[in-house]
């Protein structure tokens, strides 16, 4: 469970805070001192700290630099009673996280607190390529073992000690934050902090204000000056995700950075030298964004040093089968379930699908699948229907037909009937009811083949397809295929 550190020497506060944060999913501890509070960063290593900048031992800067000292990477909310305070402001310059004037709004601190948290386990918590206990889950994971995921590694291993600036393609959902998370990690920089920005997410002028800061007067509504983050993440590393998206005012600025390491804060003249190491990353083709004058092309030059391509899902299935055991592990302990695996007609369904969302649209349809299941084993008619609809290669009929329709398992391929040809010629005919039809002649063809390889017992048959016995029973009776005085006592 996370932990928050709240230092602060005012009780009414500390409560406030604590009642206010803490939570089952947040332990949060307090100090009344400086030097009570470093004492327990030292103990507990919490993830996120709340400091008050006046405390009865020490200034906010000395116990600022004293917790720095034994976690760079820890964040540091700063907190303040005085709205106009340097000191505030100098520890944000200096890479505290953010800072927050009192009294504070309690549901802006709880976004700060989420930010922080977040920014905290990416800090920490590395993306393991390879997991030495397989039931580990208590980090982000790039998972697969194709060669197309071997040569990703490889990038890896060979741009991660590099001081150089990296470009991360790849379509979206392939995983772009967790290779940078990667690079990071097995960089020299490890130690230092690491902050992800989504330059899709905020419009021009907020991102080039959180990017390069701005001055007091800057604009309407810079009361006060803000430090951004090229300036507060000094040594470490920032991950620009989606830099496709940056406009060519904030392009020119991250031009100037990457060339000279500086830069002036919006609405100043002052210039600002750091030392971040930039990775970047984009699902667009920045050589035709270059052709229609929307991206710099000297600032794509400057990004394509080092280049790391993510092959798409469609293009790796052999991972298919390892990614779908990653996530039962993962969502079963989310969902409260016990799935523990997948039939052969749901791996042929998914290794057949396009997965224009790749890694990440997958890991949604196997949780939709989870939930909808109702046995140990996940089945066709568990699946989102996009997984059939969507697919580009070729499924056998039988198979695609059957999920379709809703059937709990594909037919045998030796089927009494075509269905594709039985659907047309209940078309030509005009038939009513046509779904409730075909469901039940499917269903009697899957129900016969499934008690015939269980020698009649619905326990098995049950188990086997996933559904409850009540559901087989009623199945059953109503296609006519057992009797009331048939009794099932001797299966339990």
């Amino acid at each position: 469970m996370p932990t928050l550190l709240v230092i602060d020497d005012e009780p009414n506060i500390v409560y406030s805070f604590k009642s206010t944060l803490a939570s089952a999913q947040l332990n949060v501890i307090s100090a009344s001192t400086a030097r009570e509070g470093i004492e327990l960063v030292k103990k507990h290593r919490p993830d996120v700290i709340m400091l008050d900048v006046r405390l009865p031992d020490l200034n906010g800067l000395q116990t600022y630099e004293r917790i720095k000292q034994i976690d760079e990477r820890l964040p540091v909310i700063v907190m303040t009673a005085f709205a106009k305070t340097e000191t505030a402001i100098e520890a944000i310059r200096l890479g505290a996280f953010e800072y927050l004037v009192k009294p504070v709004d309690l549901r802006r601190l709880r976004e700060i607190v989420t930010k922080a948290l977040e920014v905290s386990r990416l800090n920490r918590v590395p993306a393991l390529l390879e997991a030495e206990d397989a039931d580990d889950l208590t980090a982000d994971r790039i998972v697969g073992n194709s060669m197309a995921m071997q040569e990703v590694y490889k990038g890896i291993g060979r741009i991660a000690p590099q001081e150089s600036t990296v470009l991360i393609l790849g379509e979206s959902g392939t995983g772009k934050e967790l290779v940078a998370r990667a690079i990071y990690h097995y960089s020299l920089r490890n130690m230092k902090p690491f902050l992800a920005i989504n330059c899709a997410a905020l419009p021009e002028s907020l991102l080039e204000s959180e990017l390069f800061g701005h001055e007091r007067g800057a604009f309407t509504g810079a009361d006060q000056r803000r430090i951004g983050k090229f300036e507060q993440v000094h040594g470490g590393t920032i991950f620009l995700d989606e830099i496709g998206d940056m406009s060519p005012a904030t392009q020119a600025k991250a031009l100037r950075l990457l060339q000279e390491q500086q830069f002036e804060r919006i609405g100043g003249n002052t210039t600002v030298k750091t030392d971040v190491r930039i990775i970047a990353a984009t699902n667009r083709d920045l050589n035709q964004l270059v052709a229609e004058d929307k991206f710099r092309q000297d600032l794509l030059y400057r990004l394509n040093g080092l280049t790391i391509q993510l092959p798409p899902l469609r293009e790796r299935i052999d991972d298919i089968p390892i990614l779908t055991d990653h996530f039962l592990k993962l969502l079963n302990r989310e969902l409260s379930k016990c799935i523990v695996g997948a039939s052969p007609e749901v791996m042929t369904i998914l290794q057949a699908h396009d997965w224009p969302g790749n890694v990440q649209k997958f890991q949604s349809a196997i949780k939709y699948a989870m939930v909808h299941a109702t046995g140990a084993v996940l089945t066709p008619d568990c699946l989102p229907s996009s997984c059939v609809t969507g697919s580009s290669h070729a499924l056998p009929t039988s198979i695609a037909a059957a999920s379709t329709a809703g059937s709990v398992s594909p037919p045998a391929m030796d089927l009494q009937f075509d269905l594709v040809d039985r659907i047309r010629q209940l078309l030509s005919e005009g038939k009513p009811d046509l779904y409730r039809v075909i469901s039940q002649e499917v269903d009697r063809v899957v129900l016969q083949e499934v008690m015939e390889s269980c020698d009649g017992s619905q326990l098995q048959a049950a188990e086997l397809l996933g559904i409850s016995r009540m559901t087989l029973r009623s199945k059953l009776r109503s296609l006519g295929m057992i009797q009331e005085k048939a009794p099932d006592s001797a299966e339990s």
